[in-house]
């Protein structure tokens, strides 16, 4: 036990030397920019491309979450979170607001009650022009020469009135999803609203007008959506080929 004591001591020992007598620069790491540098967007779109390599990858990776795959009968409300300023939004926050409405719908709503998905796709690289604020840094770091900055995070630019998340659910839980997109509102800068849609889950349809065109046989399911039938095209696809064959048999017999 001594020994394994007398050991213990020379490796602290050493481990104290060799730090005390490693570079400055070496000692200190810097945290992450604070978003407020990266809110406005200045310039053109920055996307990643074989001229701009060595992106990390967005900390957001999931855009939908809950029942992905129901059909859009069975999820008929919808809620949108709506931006009101032009500005950037980094990954980090996007996947923040996911992971608080997510929870907040999983716990008040139901696991198997909503759909929730992620508007905005982070594409724009943000750079960073590290310089080193230690002692020291007069000699290693170049200033402004070379200012150029190196890949550091991603973004996505937004515009007034764009949705940020959508959410379908049952009628009797829209009050929910309403309350989660409030509280995904503060992981976001700036001034977002929310909006309770009119519309018949994610499609383009109003309740009513959804129903109307359901009964007259003119909307085809589509996984999370519906495909509308125009009054173009081959007589069978509006009446089916069995009514257009007998169409077509009494147009013969004339």
């Amino acid at each position: 036990q001594a020994i394994f004591a007398q050991a213990l001591c020379f490796a602290k020992l050493a481990n104290s030397v060799r730090v005390a007598h490693a570079p400055k620069h070496q000692l200190v790491k810097m945290g992450r920019r604070p978003a407020r540098c990266y809110r406005y967007a200045h310039g053109k779109p920055y996307p990643k491309s074989r001229f701009c390599r060595g992106v990390p990858d967005p900390k957001i990776r999931i855009f939908d979450c809950g029942k992905k795959k129901q059909p859009c009968d069975d999820f008929p409300a919808c809620a949108h979170l709506v931006v009101d300023e032009n500005q950037q939004l980094t990954s980090e926050c996007l996947e923040a607001a996911r992971i608080a409405t997510n929870k907040y719908m999983i716990t008040n709503a139901g696991r198997d009650f909503f759909h929730i998905r992620i508007r905005p796709h982070p594409y724009h690289v943000l750079r960073i022009n590290k310089t080193l604020s230690c002692a020291g840094a007069d000699r290693l770091s170049t200033g402004m020469r070379g200012a150029y900055g190196k890949p550091y995070g991603t973004a996505a630019r937004v515009k007034i009135g764009q949705v940020l998340i959508s959410i379908r659910t049952k009628e009797e839980k829209v009050q929910v999803a309403a309350e989660a997109l409030r509280r995904a509102k503060f992981k976001f800068a700036g001034r977002q609203k929310v909006h309770v849609s009119s519309k018949m889950g994610f499609t383009p349809f109003g309740k009513d007008e959804y129903n109307k065109w359901q009964a007259c046989g003119r909307l085809i399911p589509n996984g999370i959506d519906v495909k509308w039938l125009s009054s173009r095209g081959p007589l069978h696809r509006l009446i089916g080929r069995a009514a257009a064959a007998e169409l077509a048999a009494l147009d013969l017999a004339q």
